[in-house]
């Protein structure tokens, strides 16, 4: 008989628990992933970058962006933390939109993948010639 049963729950011998929570945590993983991962919340991270910007400044800021695409990434990114819309009580309203602590860390990923892209760019356009031709 164990003198602490809960050890005996969560140990590997048992597999399960330790299993679950390894499947429920990559799972989440993959679906904020799915989330972040497109070219309009890339493009949002980026314009947001260190700055407090309104709804208007923040579509301006991101050339092609329509006005639906631009609501549902900020409400996305919000819900998964990683923006900070803040509504003034004013009329008429005034939103405001930041980057939060992980969404600041993410630019950090974002922007070295936008470097990523400058310095190899020339490799990748050659790279599709030789592959397409």
């Amino acid at each position: 008989m164990s003198a602490r049963p809960e050890v005996a729950a969560h140990s590997s011998s048992a597999g399960l628990p330790e299993a679950a929570d390894l499947r429920r945590s990559d799972s989440l993983a993959r679906e904020i992933f799915s989330d972040v991962a497109n070219k309009w919340a890339f493009l949002i991270i980026e314009a947001l970058g260190d700055r407090t910007l309104r709804f208007g400044e923040l579509r301006n800021e991101i050339d092609g962006v329509s006005h639906k695409m631009l609501t549902q990434n900020l409400r996305m990114l919000e819900r998964n933390g990683l923006v900070e819309r803040t509504a003034h009580p004013t009329v008429p309203p005034k939103v405001e939109y930041a980057l939060t602590e992980p969404g600041r860390a993410l630019r950090a990923t974002v922007s070295a993948m936008c470097g990523w892209t400058q310095r190899f760019l020339g490799d990748i356009e050659e790279a599709r010639r030789r592959f397409d031709g």
